[in-house]
Protein backbone atom coordinates (compact mmCIF):
# COMPACT_ATOMS: atom_id res chain seq x y z
CA UNK A 1 0.00 0.00 0.00
CA UNK A 2 1.56 3.14 -1.13
CA UNK A 3 1.42 6.64 1.51
CA UNK A 4 -1.36 8.07 -1.03
CA UNK A 5 -3.52 5.12 -0.71
CA UNK A 6 -2.99 4.80 3.13
CA UNK A 7 -3.55 8.85 3.87
CA UNK A 8 -6.75 8.47 0.97
CA UNK A 9 -5.18 11.40 -0.31
CA UNK A 10 -3.12 12.32 -4.18
CA UNK A 11 0.43 12.49 -3.80
CA UNK A 12 0.43 16.29 -5.06
CA UNK A 13 -2.45 17.02 -2.28
CA UNK A 14 0.12 16.01 0.09
CA UNK A 15 0.68 18.31 3.59
CA UNK A 16 4.05 20.00 2.76
CA UNK A 17 3.17 20.47 -1.05
CA UNK A 18 0.86 22.89 -2.53
CA UNK A 19 -1.40 21.35 -5.31
CA UNK A 20 -0.32 20.45 -8.62
CA UNK A 21 -0.68 23.41 -10.99
CA UNK A 22 -0.69 25.91 -8.36
CA UNK A 23 3.20 26.42 -7.53
CA UNK A 24 3.47 29.18 -5.45
CA UNK A 25 6.14 31.45 -6.74
CA UNK A 26 8.47 33.18 -4.72
CA UNK A 27 7.63 36.77 -3.55
CA UNK A 28 7.13 39.74 -6.07
CA UNK A 29 10.85 41.65 -6.62
CA UNK A 30 10.21 45.31 -5.87
CA UNK A 31 11.86 46.35 -9.64
CA UNK A 32 9.00 44.56 -10.83
CA UNK A 33 6.06 45.62 -8.44
CA UNK A 34 6.86 49.17 -9.00
CA UNK A 35 6.90 49.67 -12.75
CA UNK A 36 3.88 47.23 -12.85
CA UNK A 37 1.93 49.18 -9.94
CA UNK A 38 2.19 52.60 -12.13
CA UNK A 39 1.58 50.51 -15.18
CA UNK A 40 -1.87 49.37 -13.45
CA UNK A 41 -2.57 53.10 -12.35
CA UNK A 42 -1.51 54.83 -15.78
CA UNK A 43 -4.39 52.44 -17.39
CA UNK A 44 -6.94 53.09 -14.52
CA UNK A 45 -6.90 56.94 -14.02
CA UNK A 46 -8.03 58.20 -17.14
CA UNK A 47 -11.03 55.82 -16.76
CA UNK A 48 -11.60 56.94 -12.52
CA UNK A 49 -11.39 60.63 -13.87
CA UNK A 50 -14.17 59.81 -16.61
CA UNK A 51 -16.46 58.62 -13.61
CA UNK A 52 -15.59 61.48 -11.48
CA UNK A 53 -16.08 64.10 -14.25
CA UNK A 54 -19.32 62.78 -15.39
CA UNK A 55 -21.91 64.67 -14.99
CA UNK A 56 -24.68 62.39 -12.89
CA UNK A 57 -27.27 64.52 -12.67
CA UNK A 58 -27.82 65.53 -16.49
CA UNK A 59 -26.70 62.50 -17.37
CA UNK A 60 -30.44 60.92 -18.10
CA UNK A 61 -30.62 64.47 -19.89
CA UNK A 62 -28.06 64.33 -21.86
CA UNK A 63 -28.65 60.54 -22.99
CA UNK A 64 -32.35 61.18 -24.05
CA UNK A 65 -31.90 63.95 -26.69
CA UNK A 66 -32.51 63.20 -30.11
CA UNK A 67 -29.27 63.52 -31.18
CA UNK A 68 -27.63 61.09 -28.97
CA UNK A 69 -30.17 58.53 -30.02
CA UNK A 70 -29.36 59.01 -33.66
CA UNK A 71 -25.75 58.19 -33.39
CA UNK A 72 -26.37 55.22 -30.74
CA UNK A 73 -28.83 53.63 -33.15
CA UNK A 74 -26.79 54.21 -36.17
CA UNK A 75 -23.53 52.79 -34.43
CA UNK A 76 -25.74 49.56 -33.56
CA UNK A 77 -26.86 48.96 -36.66
CA UNK A 78 -24.09 49.40 -38.56
CA UNK A 79 -21.52 47.64 -36.30
CA UNK A 80 -24.35 45.02 -36.12
CA UNK A 81 -23.90 45.19 -40.03
CA UNK A 82 -20.09 45.40 -39.98
CA UNK A 83 -20.03 42.47 -37.52
CA UNK A 84 -22.27 40.21 -40.20
CA UNK A 85 -20.29 41.16 -43.15
CA UNK A 86 -16.89 39.97 -40.85
CA UNK A 87 -18.56 36.77 -40.31
CA UNK A 88 -20.11 36.12 -43.69
CA UNK A 89 -15.90 36.72 -45.10
CA UNK A 90 -13.93 36.32 -42.28
CA UNK A 91 -15.12 32.62 -41.29
CA UNK A 92 -14.20 31.11 -44.82
CA UNK A 93 -10.71 33.62 -44.92
CA UNK A 94 -9.86 32.28 -41.47
CA UNK A 95 -10.60 28.46 -43.02
CA UNK A 96 -8.22 28.88 -45.80
CA UNK A 97 -5.66 30.48 -43.65
CA UNK A 98 -5.99 27.31 -40.78
CA UNK A 99 -6.31 24.45 -43.42
CA UNK A 100 -5.01 25.29 -46.48
CA UNK A 101 -1.43 25.33 -47.90
CA UNK A 102 -0.70 27.20 -50.61
CA UNK A 103 2.49 29.95 -51.89
CA UNK A 104 2.52 32.91 -50.09
CA UNK A 105 0.25 31.86 -46.97
CA UNK A 106 2.29 33.72 -44.49
CA UNK A 107 2.33 37.12 -47.04
CA UNK A 108 -1.71 36.40 -46.71
CA UNK A 109 -1.76 36.07 -43.01
CA UNK A 110 0.08 39.18 -42.61
CA UNK A 111 -2.18 41.41 -45.08
CA UNK A 112 -4.92 40.03 -43.54
CA UNK A 113 -3.92 41.58 -39.92
CA UNK A 114 -2.52 44.46 -41.42
CA UNK A 115 -5.24 46.68 -40.70
CA UNK A 116 -5.15 45.86 -36.74
CA UNK A 117 -1.60 48.21 -36.90
CA UNK A 118 -2.90 50.44 -39.94
CA UNK A 119 -3.66 53.72 -38.53
CA UNK A 120 -7.53 53.85 -39.26
CA UNK A 121 -7.24 57.62 -41.14
CA UNK A 122 -4.93 55.57 -43.67
CA UNK A 123 -6.68 52.87 -43.47
CA UNK A 124 -10.09 55.66 -44.60
CA UNK A 125 -7.60 57.14 -46.93
CA UNK A 126 -7.08 53.59 -48.93
CA UNK A 127 -10.70 52.70 -48.77
CA UNK A 128 -11.74 56.05 -50.71
CA UNK A 129 -9.04 55.14 -53.09
CA UNK A 130 -10.67 52.12 -53.80
CA UNK A 131 -14.23 52.87 -53.41
CA UNK A 132 -14.60 56.43 -53.75
CA UNK A 133 -16.40 57.82 -56.99
CA UNK A 134 -13.03 57.81 -58.82
CA UNK A 135 -11.56 55.02 -56.72
CA UNK A 136 -9.78 51.93 -58.79
CA UNK A 137 -13.38 49.62 -57.78
CA UNK A 138 -15.64 52.36 -56.97
CA UNK A 139 -15.54 54.05 -60.45
CA UNK A 140 -16.84 50.75 -61.64
CA UNK A 141 -19.59 50.10 -59.19
CA UNK A 142 -21.04 54.35 -59.57
CA UNK A 143 -20.51 53.68 -63.42
CA UNK A 144 -22.53 50.28 -64.19
CA UNK A 145 -24.69 49.32 -60.73
CA UNK A 146 -24.70 53.47 -59.38
CA UNK A 147 -23.54 52.98 -56.44
CA UNK A 148 -21.61 55.46 -54.50
CA UNK A 149 -20.13 54.65 -50.82
CA UNK A 150 -18.08 57.38 -49.51
CA UNK A 151 -20.51 59.44 -47.08
CA UNK A 152 -23.36 57.04 -46.70
CA UNK A 153 -24.11 54.44 -44.16
CA UNK A 154 -23.16 51.39 -46.33
CA UNK A 155 -19.67 53.36 -46.04
CA UNK A 156 -20.15 53.44 -42.51
CA UNK A 157 -20.83 49.65 -42.68
CA UNK A 158 -17.76 49.09 -44.76
CA UNK A 159 -15.20 51.03 -42.91
CA UNK A 160 -15.78 49.69 -39.52
CA UNK A 161 -15.96 46.13 -41.51
CA UNK A 162 -12.44 46.68 -43.10
CA UNK A 163 -10.91 47.64 -39.36
CA UNK A 164 -12.90 44.83 -37.41
CA UNK A 165 -12.58 41.44 -39.65
CA UNK A 166 -9.03 40.91 -38.98
CA UNK A 167 -9.70 40.67 -35.12
CA UNK A 168 -12.35 38.14 -36.24
CA UNK A 169 -10.22 36.29 -38.25
CA UNK A 170 -7.18 35.45 -35.59
CA UNK A 171 -10.39 34.33 -33.10
CA UNK A 172 -11.36 31.84 -35.91
CA UNK A 173 -8.31 30.83 -37.40
CA UNK A 174 -6.37 30.68 -33.67
CA UNK A 175 -9.50 27.75 -32.99
CA UNK A 176 -9.20 26.03 -36.10
CA UNK A 177 -5.73 24.96 -35.28
CA UNK A 178 -6.82 24.48 -31.97
CA UNK A 179 -9.68 22.28 -33.12
CA UNK A 180 -8.83 18.37 -33.86
CA UNK A 181 -9.19 18.30 -37.83
CA UNK A 182 -9.53 14.43 -37.60
CA UNK A 183 -13.09 14.88 -37.24
CA UNK A 184 -13.24 16.54 -40.75
CA UNK A 185 -11.43 14.15 -42.36
CA UNK A 186 -13.38 11.00 -40.73
CA UNK A 187 -16.80 13.34 -41.94
CA UNK A 188 -14.95 13.02 -45.08
CA UNK A 189 -14.14 8.84 -45.44
CA UNK A 190 -17.43 8.51 -44.46
CA UNK A 191 -18.51 10.48 -48.00
CA UNK A 192 -19.16 14.24 -47.04
CA UNK A 193 -18.46 16.48 -49.17
CA UNK A 194 -15.52 19.18 -47.69
CA UNK A 195 -18.07 21.87 -47.26
CA UNK A 196 -20.75 19.36 -45.65
CA UNK A 197 -17.73 18.65 -43.17
CA UNK A 198 -17.28 21.94 -42.21
CA UNK A 199 -20.77 22.81 -42.07
CA UNK A 200 -21.74 20.35 -39.64
CA UNK A 201 -18.92 19.38 -37.93
CA UNK A 202 -16.29 22.52 -38.20
CA UNK A 203 -18.58 24.78 -37.28
CA UNK A 204 -20.20 23.74 -34.57
CA UNK A 205 -16.75 22.79 -32.99
CA UNK A 206 -15.48 25.95 -33.63
CA UNK A 207 -18.37 27.81 -32.66
CA UNK A 208 -17.23 29.35 -29.06
CA UNK A 209 -14.14 30.80 -31.18
CA UNK A 210 -16.44 32.43 -34.15
CA UNK A 211 -18.48 33.85 -30.66
CA UNK A 212 -15.70 35.29 -29.58
CA UNK A 213 -14.40 36.83 -32.66
CA UNK A 214 -17.67 38.32 -33.60
CA UNK A 215 -18.01 40.08 -30.18
CA UNK A 216 -14.75 41.57 -30.38
CA UNK A 217 -15.18 42.73 -34.05
CA UNK A 218 -18.94 44.01 -32.91
CA UNK A 219 -16.28 46.35 -30.37
CA UNK A 220 -14.06 47.01 -32.22
CA UNK A 221 -16.68 48.24 -35.16
CA UNK A 222 -18.27 50.10 -32.44
CA UNK A 223 -15.65 52.26 -31.43
CA UNK A 224 -14.35 52.90 -34.77
CA UNK A 225 -13.60 56.54 -35.50
CA UNK A 226 -10.76 57.18 -38.16
CA UNK A 227 -11.79 55.03 -41.01
CA UNK A 228 -15.41 56.04 -40.74
CA UNK A 229 -14.66 59.91 -40.64
CA UNK A 230 -12.19 59.44 -43.62
CA UNK A 231 -14.17 57.32 -45.84
CA UNK A 232 -18.27 58.18 -44.60
CA UNK A 233 -17.49 61.62 -43.26
CA UNK A 234 -19.63 63.01 -40.44
CA UNK A 235 -23.20 63.68 -40.94
CA UNK A 236 -25.98 63.27 -38.44
CA UNK A 237 -28.73 60.60 -38.77
CA UNK A 238 -26.32 59.51 -41.61
CA UNK A 239 -22.83 58.76 -41.06
CA UNK A 240 -22.16 59.80 -37.32
CA UNK A 241 -21.77 57.27 -35.22
CA UNK A 242 -20.94 57.29 -30.94
CA UNK A 243 -17.43 58.17 -31.43
CA UNK A 244 -18.14 60.84 -34.18
CA UNK A 245 -20.54 62.12 -32.06
CA UNK A 246 -18.09 62.48 -29.13
CA UNK A 247 -15.46 63.91 -30.98
CA UNK A 248 -18.46 66.71 -32.07
CA UNK A 249 -19.21 66.89 -28.37
CA UNK A 250 -15.93 68.04 -26.90
CA UNK A 251 -16.04 70.71 -29.07
CA UNK A 252 -19.21 72.46 -28.47
CA UNK A 253 -20.37 70.47 -24.86
CA UNK A 254 -18.05 68.54 -22.96
CA UNK A 255 -20.50 67.60 -20.40
CA UNK A 256 -22.75 65.65 -23.67
CA UNK A 257 -19.27 64.37 -24.70
CA UNK A 258 -18.43 62.67 -21.46
CA UNK A 259 -21.57 61.22 -20.86
CA UNK A 260 -21.07 59.63 -24.54
CA UNK A 261 -18.37 58.46 -23.74
CA UNK A 262 -20.00 56.91 -20.43
CA UNK A 263 -22.14 54.77 -22.57
CA UNK A 264 -19.16 53.66 -25.22
CA UNK A 265 -17.61 52.60 -21.43
CA UNK A 266 -20.19 50.83 -20.24
CA UNK A 267 -19.97 48.43 -23.78
CA UNK A 268 -16.74 47.89 -23.87
CA UNK A 269 -17.39 46.44 -19.99
CA UNK A 270 -20.50 44.73 -21.13
CA UNK A 271 -17.96 43.28 -24.05
CA UNK A 272 -15.01 41.81 -21.31
CA UNK A 273 -17.63 40.82 -19.12
CA UNK A 274 -19.35 38.50 -22.10
CA UNK A 275 -15.46 37.32 -23.00
CA UNK A 276 -14.69 36.85 -19.27
CA UNK A 277 -16.03 32.58 -19.15
CA UNK A 278 -13.99 32.12 -22.54
CA UNK A 279 -10.90 34.36 -21.04
CA UNK A 280 -10.77 32.04 -17.76
CA UNK A 281 -11.55 28.79 -20.13
CA UNK A 282 -7.99 29.81 -21.82
CA UNK A 283 -6.35 30.44 -18.37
Amino acid sequence: MTQSDATGTAPDTLVGGPPRGRVRGPGTPLPLLLPALVGLVFLLLPLVALLMRAPWHSLPHQLTSAEVWQALRLSLVSATAATAMSLVLGVPLAWLLARTEFPGRSVVRALVTLPLVLPPVVGGVALLLALGRNGVVGRWLDGWFGITLPFTTAGVVVAEAFVAMPFLVISVEGTLRAADHRYEEAATTLGASRFTAFRRVTLPLIAPGIGAGAVLAWARALGEFGATITFAGNFPGRTQTMPLAVYLALQNDPAAAVALSLVLLAVSIAVLAGLRDRWMRAS
